[in-house]
This record gives structure tokens, sequence and C-alpha cells, in this order.
């Protein structure tokens, strides 16, 4: 049986007993066995879990029960977020060994969903920028992305059909964007971080990577434990009113990375979109360098106690990363959560209701070698402003490389950015990279 190509045509093939949750697993863990060895995705694998969780999901539908769109799906975990039973490792010799002893709520409520948790997805130390061993699927000789590398290089090359990431900076849009994968960040604070390494909790946000944008509303539903049924987003009108940031973001961009985001503009005004240009706030100015202080003082503050006695296992980053922390003034501090929350309010006047601002996702696409996983900077605004991101793919490079479209919705807007990013992977569908 070929892999299913998302969620949503899977969930139908389970719910009408066409395919049998284990059938699904047993496919994703067969491309685990055939790509993993140069992909590098997973640090453990719960073969004999994942298959009795898989064959109790299809007893309960045999008897009739449903969980919902969920039922059967097979799941990753980034290896900072707790799985009971499993090591929390967090991509750091430090934390070995250390074996969760419940689930995170995020992970609990998948589960309940009916979701099957195949194991951990590598992630950078730390959820920092230190560089994973994972390599790209697209091209194993590019990054992936961090810090959810494992994560996205896992769904992108057909391991399984979604997993857990989390993002600080730039950690779930970049790596979906450079492997060519559906990503959301949500709205600050949208998914309970309880049970998952911090970085920076000022910052910190849990998301998911999937096949597909139409996947991820299934997807929030269940890590959100939103009551009642799973409802469709829907947008008023049917399409959408959506404003190009140009400032800053063209600059940047490399003309791959240009070229790609205007056509993928193009495509969306042809289909129907109505697409207004938005000026950035002057407040915009300052987001880099409070982001760096913010995350610097919050990782001094969660590694005191392990980083004053083994600072010298600390990969050079992170380690460069807390000593800054550790070094930074109070006032200093003090002044970067004042600047955060002065372009919070910015952002939320400008992205107010139903309206949806799109950048390029990434400056260039996926770099080549491996001591890197690229630049953040047209992610990490989005994360200092708590306001959710999605990324589609939209295009590639001339050598294959995916290029990523970046939507950010109004603050508890999820729903409805859910709803536009699908509208415009609809319209982007034949120009993005086929998973392979």
């Amino acid at each position: 049986m070929d892999l299913l190509p998302n969620i949503a045509e899977a969930a139908r093939h389970i719910r009408d007993q066409a395919v049998e949750p284990i059938a699904l697993v047993e496919r994703c863990l067969e491309r685990i066995r055939c790509r993993d060895g140069e992909v590098r995705a997973w640090v453990c694998v719960d073969e004999d879990a994942a298959r009795r969780e898989a064959e109790a999901l299809g007893t309960l539908l045999r008897a009739g029960v449903h969980l919902g769109p969920l039922h059967g799906i097979p799941i990753g975990i980034k290896d900072i977020i707790d799985v009971c039973g499993l090591p929390t490792a967090a991509g750091s010799p430090l934390l070995a060994g250390c074996i969760a002893e419940r689930d995170a709520p995020v992970v609990a409520r998948l589960r309940a969903a009916g979701a099957v948790i195949l194991g951990k997805t590598v992630t950078t130390p730390f959820a920092f920028v230190d560089p994973p061993p994972t390599r790209n699927p697209r091209n194993l000789a590019h990054t992936p992305g961090g810090s959810s590398s494992g994560s996205a290089a896992a769904v992108a090359s057909g391991m399984c059909l979604a997993a857990l990431g989390t993002q600080t900076a730039g950690s779930i849009i970049r790596p979906a964007s450079y492997c060519g994968v559906a990503g959301l960040k949500p709205t600050y604070g949208r998914i309970a971080t309880a049970g998952v390494v911090p970085l920076s909790p000022h910052l910190d946000h849990v998301g998911v990577l999937a096949r597909s944008a139409g996947d991820l509303p299934f997807l929030l539903h269940a890590m959100s434990g939103a009551p009642g049924a799973v409802l469709e987003p829907s947008m008023a009108g049917g399409v959408p009113q959506l404003l190009v940031v140009d400032e800053f973001f063209f600059d940047e961009a490399d003309a791959t990375v240009r070229q790609a985001t205007q056509e993928a503009y193009s495509r969306l005004h042809a289909a129907g979109a109505a697409l207004q240009p938005l000026a950035l706030p002057r407040s915009f100015a300052h987001v880099a360098a409070a982001q760096r202080t913010i995350m610097a003082v919050d990782a001094a503050v969660t590694h005191a106690e392990s980083f004053g006695q083994h600072a010298a296992q600390y990969p050079p980053q992170i380690r460069a990363l807390i000593e800054q922390g550790r070094a930074t003034p109070a006032v200093e501090y003090a002044a970067a959560l004042h600047r955060q929350q002065q372009f919070q309010r910015d952002m939320d006047g400008l992205l107010h209701d139903t309206l949806v601002a799109l950048t390029p996702a990434t400056s260039t696409p996926a770099p080549a070698g491996h001591a890197t996983t690229g630049d953040p900077r047209f992610q990490l605004p989005w994360s200092h402003a708590g306001l959710p991101a999605v990324t589609i793919p939209c295009g590639r490079s001339p050598d294959g490389l995916p290029c990523g479209l970046q939507l950010v919705g109004g603050r508890h807007q999820d729903e409805h950015l859910l709803a536009v990013a699908a509208w415009c992977e609809r319209v982007l569908e034949p120009y993005s990279p086929s998973c392979s």
C-alpha cells in the first residue's frame, strides 16, 4: 500500500475501514527502515508500542467507535516533548536516559484523538541552532533547517503523516519550508508547553508539521483540546484579504525566493484574492535585537543549574546564547520585553479581524552543507509578536529545492488563517514539490 497523501484522505479510508490503522503504521515503519539511514530524522522509533496502539484502534473501529480524523494517523514527536516511557534528550547527551513518566498534555490530547505515536524526532541541541545530524530529504547535501529538523524531514519523506515541532524563533516555519511541507506555529499560548523542555518561556510555541495545509486544522483542534467536532475552517466571501509585506522581506530575500514568491502572488491574485501592501511598524526595527536578548536571558535562567556544572558539554551556539544571557543587565532585558510588547500592540493594530499578511517563508532555499540550520530572520518576527503563522510550498529553486510562502494572521485567528492557507494551497498546489 502506498502511503496515503494526507491526513484527510487517510482518515476517510480508515473511517470507511478500507485501510486498517496497522497497515498505515506498517507502511510508515517501512519508510523509516528504507530512508532513515540517510535522512536521520528519528532519535527513537517505538515500533512495538505503535503496533499495539494501531491494533487497538482497529479493534475500536470494528466495534463501531471512531475517534475522529486522527484515528489511526501515525505521528512523530519532537524530542523536547515528553512521551511516556521514552527518553526526552533534547538533542543533548546531558539528558540522555531521562525517561518521561507521563505524556506532555499536547501528546495526551493527540492520543485521545486517536493518533498513533511512532517515536521521537531529532531536534537541534536544546532546540537552538547548533546543527543536527538530520539531512534534508529533498537533497541530502542540504540542511533540513531547525530546530524541528527531524519532524520536517520525517513528514517530507513519508515516514509519518504529521509531527509535532516547536518554535522560539523560526523552528517550525523554516524547516517546513526547506523540506517542502506545511507548518503551523499557532498563536502564543494556544497550545500548552507543559512537558516541553523550555528555551525561552516568553517565546516558545508548540506547533505541528504536516503534508498539507488542509491537515493542520485537524491537528490544531486535537492539540488545543477544543470541545466538539472539528469544523472545516471557512472564509467569508470565499476569497481572502491578503496583505503583502515587501519591506525587509524582499530586500533580504535572494533572487530565487523573490521570483517564487512573486509568481505565487500573481497566481493568488489571478484566483481572486485581493492583495494590498502592508507597511511594517517602526517597532519592527528593534525585533531582532529584542528577540535575541529575551532568548538569551531566558535560556540562561532555564539552564542555570546545568550550565554551571556542565558548560563545556554545551555546543557552541547554545553556549554563546547562555553566556550572553548571563552577562545581560536586568535593565536591558526589561527594555527588550517592553519592545516586544510594543511590537505586539502594533501588529495587533495592523492584523485585526480576518486580515492575513504574506511574506516569503525564508530568505533562501535550504542552504547547502550541514554547518547551519539556516537564517531565522523571516520567521522570528511572528514568534516575537506571538501571532499565528503558516507556511505552504509555493515553488522550487532551479535545482529543485522547495520555496515556501508564509502567512501570518491576527492573534487568536488561527482557524481563519488555516482556511486562508488551505485556499492558497489549492491555488498553488500544481507548483508545489511532491512528497517523495
